[in-house]
This record gives C-alpha cells, sequence and structure tokens, in this order.
C-alpha cells in the first residue's frame, strides 16, 4: 500500500468491532513493554555484564521517553492523523525489541528503549484517539471506563509471562515476544483498520504552547499530577527492586517473581476498582483515608521486620500498599482530566507525559540512594513516597481552598 492509499483507507463497518479490538489489545501496550521483562533483570545484568542499576535504567528511560512523547504527539496525530502513525510506529517498535534481543551493549539497549517509549507514546494516544473518533455519548462513555481495567491487563499478565519466557528460552525472548506481537498487529491492521480522523487542525505551535503553559499555571492540576506520579512511583519502585529480592536475598525463581508481579498487578486494578466505586464520596475525604491507611501499613511493615521477613510477607504489605496506590491513581487521574473538560486531549496528554516523567526520575533517584537489596528498603522507599504524598494531599487541598475562597 502506497502513503496516500494508507491515508485515505477508511474502516469497513463490517470490520469496525474487529478494529476496535484491535485498538484495545494495544492500550496495555506500554505495561508489556515495562513488565514483561521484570522478571529477567537480575539475569540481563549478569549476562550482559553491567551493575544492577545499570539494566534498571533501562526502565526509566522507558518511562521518560513515553512521558515526553505524550506530551507532544497528541497534537501531531490530530494534525496528520492516527492510522499511518500507528502503523509505522509499530513496525519501528518491532524492529527495535529485535535489536535489543541480539545486542550485549548496555548503550544501544538504553537507545531502542528510547526508542521504544517514543512509538509506544504515539501507538496509545493514537488509540485513545480512535475511541472519541468512532463513538459518541453512552456508548463512548462506556468504553473510556474500560480503559484503567484494560491498561490493568498488561501490568498483571505480562511478568507472568515474562517469567516463564526467561526460565524457558532467556531473557531475549521477551524482546522477541514484544517484536512478534508488534508485527502481528501491524497486519491485522492492515487489513481490519483504517483512518479514523475526518477533520485535521492546523498544527499551531503558538496557540498548543499557550495552553499548555495555562494548563501548568493551574496549581490544584499540577499538584494533582504529582499524585499521580507519586502513586505510580510506588509500583515501579518495586518493579526496579521487587526481581533482584526474590531472585537474590531469598534465592527463588524467575517465575516466583513473574508470579509475585501479577499478584501486586492484580492489586494494583483493586484500587482502581475501589476508586471507580467510591467515586460518589467526598474526593479529600476518601484520599485522606487511603493515605492513612497506606502509612499504617508501611509503618506495620517496619515493625513486622523484627519478626518475620519472607515472600509471603514482603506480597502481602506490597499488596495493601499496591491497592492504595491504584485507588489514588483512579481518583487523580479523573480529578486532572475533569479540570480542562474543553481541552480533555491535550489534558490527558499532559497529565500522563508528566506522570511518567516524574515516576522515571523519581524512581530511579530512590533506588540510587536506596538500592534493591531487601524487604527493609523497600519499605524505606513505600514511607518516603507516602510521606511525599501527604505533603503534596496538603498542597491540593489548600489550593482548593484558595480558589473556593476566591470564587466566593
Amino acid at each position: 500500500m502506497t502513503t496516500s492509499t494508507l491515508k485515505n483507507k477508511s474502516i469497513k463497518e463490517k470490520h469496525q468491532g474487529i478494529a476496535t479490538l484491535l485498538a484495545f489489545s494495544l492500550l496495555p501496550l506500554s505495561g508489556f513493554a515495562t513488565d514483561i521483562y521484570i522478571p529477567s533483570l537480575p539475569t540481563m545484568a549478569a549476562t550482559i555484564h553491567v551493575s544492577d542499576i545499570q539494566v534498571q535504567l533501562t526502565l526509566s528511560l522507558f518511562l521518560i521517553s513515553y512521558g515526553v512523547s505524550q506530551l507532544f504527539i497528541g497534537s501531531v496525530l490530530d494534525s496528520f492523523g492516527r492510522y499511518q502513525i500507528t502503523l509505522v510506529s509499530l513496525v519501528i517498535f518491532a524492529i527495535a525489541s529485535v535489536v535489543i534481543a541480539n545486542t550485549q551493549n548496555i548503550y544501544i539497549i538504553y537507545l531502542m528503549r528510547i526508542i521504544h517509549g517514543l512509538t509506544v507514546g504515539a501507538i496509545i494516544v493514537a488509540k485513545r484517539a480512535y475511541f472519541v473518533d468512532m463513538y459518541s455519548g453512552s456508548q463512548l462513555k462506556h468504553y473510556l471506563s474500560l480503559f484503567s481495567i484494560i491498561w490493568s491487563t498488561g501490568p498483571i499478565v505480562a511478568p507472568f509471562i515474562g517469567g516463564y519466557l526467561q526460565t524457558s528460552f532467556g531473557w531475549e525472548s521477551n524482546f522477541y515476544f514484544l517484536a512478534l506481537f508488534a508485527v502481528v498487529v501491524v497486519v491485522l491492521e492492515l487489513i481490519f483498520s483504517g483512518e479514523t480522523l475526518e477533520h485535521s487542525m492546523d498544527f499551531d505551535v503558538k496557540k498548543i504552547t499557550r495552553i499548555y503553559v495555562d494548563m501548568i499555571k493551574t496549581t490544584s492540576f499540577t499538584l494533582g499530577i504529582i499524585m499521580l506520579g507519586l502513586a505510580y512511583c510506588m509500583v515501579m519502585i518495586y518493579n526496579m527492586t521487587g526481581p533482584f529480592i526474590i531472585e537474590h536475598h531469598f534465592k527463588l525463581s524467575p517465575v516466583i517473581a513473574g508470579y509475585s508481579s501479577l499478584v501486586l498487578g492484580f492489586a494494583w486494578m483493586v484500587g482502581g476498582f475501589i476508586g471507580k466505586a467510591t467515586i460518589n464520596k467526598p474526593f479529600f475525604k476518601r484520599v485522606v483515608v487511603n493515605l492513612g491507611l497506606q502509612l499504617l501499613f508501611v509503618i506495620a511493615m517496619f515493625i513486622s521486620l523484627g519478626l518475620i521477613s519472607n515472600l509471603y510477607s514482603l506480597i502481602f504489605f506490597a499488596f495493601i500498599i499496591h491497592v492504595g496506590a491504584g485507588f489514588t491513581f483512579n481518583n487523580y487521574f479523573t480529578y486532572c482530566l475533569g479540570k480542562f473538560p474543553k481541552n480533555a486531549g491535550i489534558a490527558g496528554g499532559l497529565t500522563g507525559g508528566i506522570n511518567y516523567v516524574i515516576v522515571s526520575f523519581l524512581s530511579y533517584g530512590i533506588i540510587n540512594f536506596i538500592p534493591a537489596k531487601d524487604e527493609r528498603n523497600l519499605s524505606y522507599s513505600y514511607f518516603i513516597l507516602i510521606m511525599l504524598s501527604v505533603l503534596i494531599m496538603y498542597l491540593v487541598f489548600r489550593a482548593n481552598r484558595k480558589t473556593s475562597t476566591l470564587e466566593h
């Protein structure tokens, strides 16, 4: 197919259901791209002869580039269309995955992971836009409500698959799996999908920049994004340290590390469900109660270390804290997007982009300060993030109270 053919290719009515399933199948790609090789991190470090912190940086570089790409890609997709950019991104993603599987050079892996982040950002934002292009009203609301649930399947399923691939075929098989997935989706997209953007907009940099600046200057919005970053950072800290604790400290297999990540991915989903179920409760009251429970359990985690320290105690406390993190994320994601209903697309890109940049820098900084050694160090990391969340929550409360005072 030529470029002009792809640009004009629309979805046939009989293929719309399959095209929608394809869009849903790509939403968890960011989780898959990070979590599938989490059980392999210790083996990767040993095989390519680099330190733990160097191989952990591959996660941070993905998150930074994924976050940055979301900041600007929405405007590009609105101007130049979704379909071609999605296809090209999938092909580049597949090539980068094969390159990683065939190199022992950590710096080439770094570069490919940056490319992963940029391409996944384009794919995810394009597929979010697909639903807005194709559906409206109650049907659109129904599909949007499934986003966080579908996304959660990545962190749940990916480490489980990765643990078995690592044990059976080695760490490289994780990246071959990602490449194969991307290639299969490209073929299916060419057969069943097409361009969904009906009216493109002019790429006006000044106008777009002005909207971004106005959003960032809104204190409660910016602090809300920081809360999102702190919540997801709790998950990412475990992802970067958990396999080393389980495989080095507890002397267990990558499969066990994969199962453990699966359980904690489920914890994040449970937190999201609880957040959705309590959506009509007073916002600040439910978030304060959640932070209080997280603080209580991380203190209990400290105390328990003097009595017991094994895989079960680690997963128990991490599970509760991750449920709380999922709850916070669900509430604040809705909070941030609801701030600017007229610019929901840009608000979503800005929210997701800044969130991932915060997570990448903060998680990498914490594991440098508190290395992945044992359950005690993990509890210290959780405690720092929860206390920062309490501080930011207080500042959000003050910003909202100040705004409501000015309005009256």
